[in-house]
């Protein structure tokens, strides 16, 4: 089992911290720093989401919090808590891995009831980056399969954000072509075919697109690309959104395993709990994601352009269908992988 202290000293990445050290009056609150275990884009959401929480549970209980922050691909973080990272919260972005922590017995089995809306506090979905007057004159998702068009998206066997890249472009596929699979097969086969380079997870496929300028265009979440629209102001890159993209939650969960034992569970269930609060949701919508407060959606209205989305269970018949269907070891992402 790997400890705690090398966990924090080896494993993360971009921590964003309060003063160390609680005072022993408030001891019975529980330990004085989380770990949260994230995505691997979500550096910058969960910076000024900790910004806001910290000072907010320092009100409530007069105790000095640390929020610890690790990011990589979803699935890998997965892997990573059953081998031993200690996370008291994880906030992922596909269901099957917090799914894989509910089976390895970390998260609660009915871990979708403990927070509202299945516990995703905000959502997003497959867009595109593309270089300054969008040279390529890309689209829709049929651009992406053309001869002249070299397409930048991570692995989509260690990301999330790239494995939601996947099903957009295949639900798109499914219906450009009246539901033949094996059309849509073909239609993602050739745009495996069109990535030149197949990076672990979503901020290092960013880096290679904008900073190593390869490809035409870059494919992530519609928050990833308008915060790196602002980050690189001289660049000039353009957010385009497809006709069709698919719905990307964004779940949470408290690992019941960590808290429990370390007796952080009241500290990691606020720190989750705040995020559909009307500063968390506030926060997340500043940071491009669209939220479920009504109120709080309304208010950022304007800088969210109209987009039809469809969702998971509509196109591949849920989570469990879809992971033997297309994830699991030697089915449909397997075979494309090694037809391409």
């Amino acid at each position: 089992m790997i400890t705690r202290r090398a966990v924090l000293a080896l494993a993360l990445a971009g921590a964003a911290a309060a003063p160390v050290g609680a005072l022993p009056a408030f001891a019975q609150q529980g330990p004085n720093s989380l770990l949260n275990v994230s995505y691997d884009i979500s550096r910058e959401l969960f910076t000024a989401v900790n910004a806001e929480f910290i000072p907010f549970w320092k009100e409530k209980t007069g105790q000095e919090l640390t929020v610890n922050q690790s990011h990589a691909g979803s699935s890998r973080q997965a892997r990573a808590i059953i081998e031993g990272l200690e996370a008291d919260v994880v906030t992922f972005n596909q269901v099957i891995d917090v799914d894989t922590l509910a089976k390895a017995g970390f998260v609660a089995k009915d871990w979708q009831a403990k927070f509202p809306n299945a516990a995703s506090p905000y959502y997003s979905f497959p867009a595109f980056l593309v270089r300054a007057g969008n040279p390529k004159g890309i689209k829709d998702w049929s651009d992406l399969v053309r001869d002249d068009v070299k397409v930048i998206f991570p692995n989509p066997k260690t990301s999330g954000n790239a494995r939601y890249t996947y099903l957009a472009a295949y639900a798109f596929a499914l219906e450009q072509n009246k539901g033949d699979a094996a059309k849509a097969d073909a239609f993602v086969k050739k745009l495996l075919a069109n990535v030149p380079v197949f990076d672990t997870g979503g901020r290092a496929a960013t880096t290679t697109f904008v900073e190593r300028e390869t490809g035409d265009v870059l494919v992530t979440f519609e928050a990833e690309t308008r915060t790196i629209e602002g980050l690189y102001p001289d660049r000039k890159l353009q957010t385009v959104v497809p006709s069709v993209s698919l719905l990307a939650e964004f779940p949470v969960a408290v690992v019941d395993k960590v808290v429990d034992k370390r007796g952080s569970r009241a500290s990691a269930t606020a720190y989750l709990d705040f995020l559909y609060s009307p500063a968390g949701q506030t926060v997340a919508a500043k940071a491009f994601h669209r939220v479920v407060d009504p109120k709080v959606a309304e208010a950022f209205k304007a800088q969210f352009p109209p987009v039809r989305l469809v969702k998971v269970e509509e196109v591949f018949g849920g989570w469990q269908k879809l992971q033997a269907e297309h994830f699991a070891s030697g089915a449909r992402l397997d075979s494309l992988f090694s037809a391409k």
